[in-house]
């Protein structure tokens, strides 16, 4: 596919339309114009069609043109989270070895900060050009195990664009998208930001991640809006006693599974369904129901599904790993590694396969363990992970002793599926991309704070 495709896709559009909402309104005609300046500085700075360019930007205007101007130019972008730690930097970057770095002027500061104001520095690396067509590379998220080099090419990313415009009740031209969730991470990057552009409804980050930011940025337009959230935020914005009149007429989460009873105190506390969405960094959007109902729902239009021995396969011509992919692709289809279900045209996914355990010779499956620790009175997050033996760790709301959570177990859980320690944490570390962490190492440092 040519370079034009992002004008034709993500930039077309009147002049005057607001397509991204930051510090204020940026309307497509100045979008336009910061793409195109964009990409005379790649240029200048040795950037040209196949080459490679890594982008280690915060959310901002900034990291938005610099996409799209690379992506303009024909070059195949790496995507960094900006929360990577230097190690984790130098890593991808000696892994992946782009020819161009964009990094911002200053460190961004304020860890609850939505967007930022940065000014990119371009440094050419002693790189090499790209190797495939793929336009897009990412590393997976790394919720379970070591991160995974994914490319996407530019016509899967314009067919998934097309995907999410057929899907029942995602926004439209005219409506709002207020994304919580991370833009560098396939959902906030294609689901929200690029859809937005896509389709003429306007994108705004909230200044600042907290309950009072996040409702203002709701409240401030007339528009229909649909918010775009991971679980954490939604457990924040269901706490609030008696939100504020809003112009919300749906929230779509997805990343993980939603504790129980979570959708049905944000759809009393706000008045709208809580829609789920079920993809994977290699394929984009799998399953999808903007409506609610169990998780997640129908296979997204064009995309083919089956279960095998309980885990869902999804069709895919080609492998979309950069390097071997061991058994996760084979004859057209990619394992999920995750349990599901496929029933009367929904996909309802279980949990992740790898969380069947052996105690003293019996079967476990952690994801019921993690279900019923979350449902408990009191639990406001878990995580149960097996090491030497099943572990919880707990985040409580103020005033619960663990005691109380031992004690509900005890009712509720046979003795061999019962976590042996409940850890409490002041909150569960997460990734980059919002998950929460399965990593032991993270999650014991939290329960030592």
């Amino acid at each position: 596919m040519t370079p034009d495709w992002v004008d034709r896709v993500l930039l077309d559009g009147p002049d005057d339309e607001v397509c991204l909402w930051f510090a204020g309104p940026v309307r497509r005609s100045r979008l336009r114009a910061a793409v195109a300046d964009r990409h005379a500085a790649l240029v200048v700075a040795g950037l040209r069609p196949g080459g490679t360019v890594a982008l280690r930007l915060p959310p901002s205007e900034a990291y938005v043109t610099c996409l799209l101007a690379a992506w303009r130019v024909g070059a195949q972008v790496l995507l960094l989270d900006h929360r990577l730690t230097p190690h984790e930097v130098d890593a991808a970057l000696a892994r992946l070895e782009p020819q161009l770095l964009v990094t911002p002027d200053a460190e961004p500061d304020g860890a609850l900060r939505g967007f930022h104001e940065v000014t990119p520095v371009l440094t050419a690396r002693p790189g090499r050009p790209a190797d495939s067509e793929h336009a897009l590379v990412q590393l997976s998220s790394g919720s379970t195990g070591p991160s995974k080099v994914i490319g996407r090419t530019a016509q899967s990313l314009v067919t998934e664009l097309e995907r999410y415009a057929r899907i029942p009740g995602m926004p439209a031209r005219g409506d709002r998208i207020v994304v919580l969730n991370s833009l560098v991470h396939t959902f906030g990057l294609l689901g929200a930001l690029l859809h937005g552009l896509h389709v003429g409804a306007h994108v705004a980050v909230p200044e600042r991640m907290t309950v009072d930011g996040i409702l203002d940025t709701l409240a401030v337009a007339p528009e229909p809006t649909t918010l775009f959230a991971v679980p954490f935020h939604l457990e924040l914005l269901a706490r609030v006693a008696s939100p504020p009149p809003l112009p919300l007429v749906r929230a779509i989460t997805g990343g993980e599974l939603l504790r129980p009873g979570l959708a049905g105190a944000f759809t009393a506390a706000y008045g709208v369904p809580l829609g789920g969405c079920y993809g994977m960094t290699e394929l984009g959007v799998i399953a999808m129901d903007t409506a609610g109902g169990p998780p997640v729902g129908p296979p997204a239009p064009g995309v083919e599904v089956r279960v095998v021995d309980g885990e869902l396969l999804v069709r895919s011509p080609a492998s979309p790993y950069l390097g071997p992919a061991g058994d996760r692709w084979a004859d057209g289809w990619l394992r999920t590694r995750d349990a599901a279900t496929y029933d009367n045209g929904r996909v309802t996914i279980l949990g992740r396969l790898d969380s069947q355990v052996s105690v003293g010779g019996l079967k476990v499956d952690l994801s019921e363990v993690e279900h019923t620790v979350a449902a408990l009175p009191g639990v406001t997050e878990a995580v149960v992970v097996h090491d030497r033996g099943i572990e919880a760790f707990v985040a409580l709301a103020a005033g619960v002793p663990a005691a109380d959570v031992e004690r509900e177990l005890a009712v509720r859980l046979a003795g061999f599926k019962r976590p042996r320690r409940v850890h409490v944490v002041p909150a569960l570390p997460r990734t980059s991309s919002g998950k929460r962490s399965r990593d032991l190492a993270a999650l014991r440092a939290a329960a030592q704070r």
